[in-house]
């Protein structure tokens, strides 16, 4: 996929994401309050912030669209992980207000008034989550989107406090008010895993994690007629952008010309075997007793 077809998708899911958590943000948090329930109200400010994560990501893909240019040769493409672990960030935020919020009501319990209203609205918005983070999910792994996989986790994390909260209701139901607040602290405990989760996805674009096995590439390479060897592979950036540069042995025989059309051949063999292979960089090195393998 074109990287304007890629960023104009991902930005198209993000907007359309948001519309949905706003819609679900205010029914939880309207109802929440009316009801006195803080794991709903809770689970409402989590949507809300989901909103907040969408926003993130919108401008963060519109900032690594960007081309590359003199002072970033390499593109804009990690504003996109700066985005997913800002929505990290928003998360471990959710926690430390749900956390206080919990303790207060610990000291000051309120028997929510939980009706069957509760039950249809947390419903609905849970069947909206589960479709909008299966979407999300699905198109980020199919695109090596960062940020619509961590967008998505930050959904997931949604549906489980949902379902808590759902929990809780039956609970209060049955005579035991005080799992309003315990269901809330379960949520922030739910939330806070989905950010660690985040923060670990998104720190191995940035230190430069590899991302194939060497042994994947040196096969690949290695088929490629008039390859002796392949060495000293690197591979770092993101799934759906990766940055290969390698070294292979080549007959020291061979005019400048043969060399580069072999280089150009490997290039395009990584490319066309490998999806999301944004850019190659081969390095010849002559080869003394240069031997083909057999079945080149």
């Amino acid at each position: 996929m074109a990287e304007d077809a890629y960023y104009f998708l991902v930005r198209r899911i993000l907007i359309t994401t948001f519309v949905l958590n706003i819609a679900v943000a205010l029914a939880k948090t309207t109802y929440g309050f009316l009801t006195q329930s803080l794991s709903m109200t809770t689970d409402g400010l989590h949507s809300f912030f989901d909103s907040t994560s969408n926003i993130i990501g919108i401008i963060g893909i519109y900032l690594a669209s960007k081309p590359a240019d003199r002072e970033h040769p390499y593109g804009h493409s990690k504003f996109e992980t700066f985005a997913a672990i800002g929505i990290a960030i928003l998360l471990f935020v959710t926690c430390f207000q749900v956390l206080e919020a919990a303790i207060n009501r610990f000291m000051n319990p309120i028997a929510p008034d939980i009706t069957s209203m509760s039950f249809i609205i947390m419903g609905a918005t849970l069947a909206i989550n589960v479709g909008v983070s299966a979407y999300e999910y699905i198109i980020g792994k199919r695109l090596g989107s960062s940020i619509l996989i961590a967008d998505s986790m930050h959904t997931r994390s949604d549906i489980y406090a949902s379902i808590a909260v759902i929990v809780g209701f039956i609970a209060v139901k049955m005579g035991y008010p005080l799992a309003d607040p315990l269901i809330a602290i379960l949520v922030t405990g739910l939330i806070s895993l989905t950010g660690l989760e985040i923060i670990k996805e998104s720190s191995g674009v940035l230190l430069d994690k590899a991302l194939l096995e060497e042994s994947v590439v040196k096969r690949i390479v290695e088929s490629v007629p008039g390859v002796c060897d392949c060495h000293r592979i690197r591979t770092r950036g993101a799934k759906g952008e990766m940055f290969i540069d390698l070294h292979i042995g080549l007959d020291p025989n061979l005019t400048v010309e043969q060399a580069h059309d072999v280089g150009t051949a490997v290039e395009g063999r990584i490319k066309d075997s490998i999806s999301g292979v944004k850019d190659v960089v081969v390095h010849m090195e002559p080869k003394a007793h240069c031997e083909l393998r057999s079945g080149r």
